[in-house]
């Protein structure tokens, strides 16, 4: 979900069977996302070994996994996101062409670094706040890490109001930091000159925080949420009768856990945040981005065919070691029967593809996700809640989600609900055209001030 987490992977091995010493560091720019890439190669027993580096999104390091070499072609296969690329050698430069999902973006890898143009996001604010700013770490014994985070205070004295941000899906700093945006900074920097304190950390084995990302659930990013309100209790400027969570997409999913675990959380907000299941949430949002990026009906049939059989298998599945066999096998018969007009953008019928693709549904966050149902969790919540979507949001649909927001809270006997849909906004909150994934970089905007006033005006409300 969310965002469409683009770049987060895990590249592998590389095997040569060419005379090109293509081992060092390898340099690319998606211009369309403005985001680095970088890839490391060194020589291995097997042939090759790399590792991958996302710079602008802080990952460093990430081993890689099946590559081949093979006539002047370099073929990247990223299996848990879906990605690959396949370039030419050509004069020391591969020249090819990466793709996720239904992007299909060129990417050129060089030794040297690419200069990179700096996004215009005329919202984020500059030094120095009009507001006291603390880096600060606390623990989360459960699972043994250490978190590190910004606490922002009206004033460095005082008693005051304080909010918890939570991330949505894949590795987030504690900026949420997205093709050049950085929307927690602007949601934290815009309540904090309201009098609302914050509290925004990076995620688990990101930026400054301990720990590993990959393997985590959504129950396991709870854990780290109920360590950031221990934590603010323990601090004399924090209001501890008036502490809240604002979770984004999938930090919506875990805000509702969160406040069923602990009473010390008086209020909620949940910014295009989920009401039904993941797996009926990814067959939506599977047909609103595929046409928005030209399916024909044809295809849009047929990529919601397969995908309700194999989220099926994946919703009803008890052993994981049998599922994705199962699953790989389904996906092998299946799209070896298309043909090539019938096959959705971005689907392969190779094999390496669709073991990326079967790697990617099967893993630990995304099964749990499939299964989550929110309204099993938001029908316990009696706290107020205030959802907000956009109109445009095609990853988390406003309608069908804020309807099943409102009936599992207020069906439950909550009666302190507000549910709201922004016009023209998208899973960003960004004013857009379409609200496509592929408009997110391309927008000055960060995040709309109407969105920014509803939730600043509705939590000041609660802790009057």
């Amino acid at each position: 979900m969310k965002k469409l987490v683009l770049l987060v992977f895990t590249l592998s091995q590389l095997t040569v069977l060419c005379a090109q010493d293509i081992t060092g560091q390898w340099n690319g720019l998606l211009k369309e996302m403005n985001l680095r890439l970088v890839v490391h190669i060194t020589k291995t027993d097997k042939g090759y070994g790399s590792t991958l580096d996302s710079p602008d999104q802080g990952a460093t390091g990430i081993p890689v996994q099946t590559t081949v070499f093979v006539n002047d072609t370099l073929k990247l296969e990223a299996p848990n996101l879906g990605i690959s690329y396949s370039g030419e050698f050509i004069d020391n430069t591969f020249k090819g062409t990466f793709r996720q999902g239904g992007f299909i973006i060129p990417l050129i890898l060089r030794r040297e670094e690419p200069e990179k143009p700096k996004p215009n996001r005329p919202q984020e604010p500059k030094e120095p706040f009009p507001y006291y700013v603390e880096d600060v770490t606390f623990e989360n014994p459960a699972a043994d890490i250490s978190l590190a985070g910004t606490l922002t205070l009206p004033k460095k004295e005082g008693k005051f109001p304080v909010v918890v941000l939570i991330s949505g899906s894949g590795p987030q700093d504690r900026n949420e930091e997205l093709l050049g945006h950085k929307p927690f900074l602007i949601i934290s920097d815009y309540l904090t000159r309201n009098d609302i304190g914050v509290l925004r950390f990076d995620d688990r084995g990101v930026g400054k925080s301990k720990g590993t990302f990959s393997g985590a659930t959504s129950a396991d990013f709870a854990t780290d949420v109920l360590s950031a309100l221990h934590y603010l209790k323990s601090r004399q400027e924090v209001d501890t009768s008036k502490i809240g969570l604002v979770g984004h997409s999938e930090g919506g999913i875990i805000a509702p856990m969160v406040a069923t675990k602990s009473d010390d959380v008086r209020y909620i907000v949940l910014l295009a945040g989920t009401g039904i299941r993941g797996d009926q949430l990814l067959l939506l949002q599977q047909e609103l981005i595929g046409r928005a990026m030209g399916m024909s009906e044809t295809q849009l049939e047929i990529s919601k065919k397969l995908s309700t059989e194999v989220f099926a298998m994946i919703v009803n599945s008890v052993a994981s070691e049998d599922l994705k066999k199962d699953v790989n096998a389904y996906m092998t018969v299946e799209v070896n029967k298309l043909s090539d007009a019938e096959l959705p953008i971005g689907m392969r019928r190779d094999e390496a593809s669709i073991k990326a693709q079967v790697d990617q549904l099967t893993t630990p966050w995304m099964v749990y996700f499939m299964k989550h149902d929110p309204a099993t969790v938001l029908e316990k919540v009696k706290c107020p809640v205030l959802a907000i979507n956009g109109e445009n949001d095609l990853q988390v649909p406003a309608k069908q989600n804020l309807k099943a927001i409102k009936t599992s809270l207020t069906e439950s006997g909550n009666t302190k609900v507000t549910t709201i849909a922004l016009p023209g906004l998208n899973h960003l909150f960004q004013e857009s055209v379409t609200g496509a994934p592929n408009e997110y970089g391309t927008i000055e905007q960060t995040i709309a001030p109407e969105a920014l006033k509803v939730v600043s005006d509705w939590i000041l409300e609660q802790v009057k």
